[in-house]
C-alpha cells in the first residue's frame, strides 16, 4: 500500500464492504439505490483545518477509526489498483465504536 499524506482537513478512507450475509450464508450485495450512510476505515488524516487566524484545528478522526459518511460526499481515487475515498473531515457523520 502506498503512503498517502493528505493535506489540511482531508481524510483518506478505505471503503468497507456493505455486503451482508444471512444466517444461512446467503450474501446480499449492496444495492445501488440505497441512501444509507456508508462506512470506511481511515487510512490517513491530514494535520487539521487551517483557521482564519492561521492556527490549525486538530483532527477528530485518526488512522484506524471506522467512520460513517454520506454516499456522495467523498471523491473516489484509485492508487495501485486499490479504491480509496478522500473526504473533508466535516463531511464525516460519525465514528463507529465497538
Amino acid at each position: 500500500m502506498p503512503t498517502i499524506d493528505p493535506l489540511y482537513d482531508k481524510v483518506v478512507i478505505k471503503p468497507l464492504s456493505r455486503e451482508e450475509v444471512t444466517a444461512s450464508g446467503i450474501v446480499l450485495p449492496d444495492t445501488a439505490d440505497t441512501e444509507k450512510p456508508m462506512q470506511g476505515e481511515v487510512i490517513a488524516a491530514g494535520p487539521g483545518k487551517r483557521l482564519e487566524n492561521g492556527s490549525v484545528a486538530p483532527m477528530t478522526v485518526k488512522k484506524g477509526d471506522k467512520v460513517l459518511f454520506t454516499k456522495y460526499a467523498p471523491d473516489e481515487v484509485e492508487i495501485d489498483g486499490e479504491d480509496y475515498l478522500v473526504i473533508d473531515e466535516d463531511k464525516i457523520l460519525g465514528i463507529v465504536r465497538d
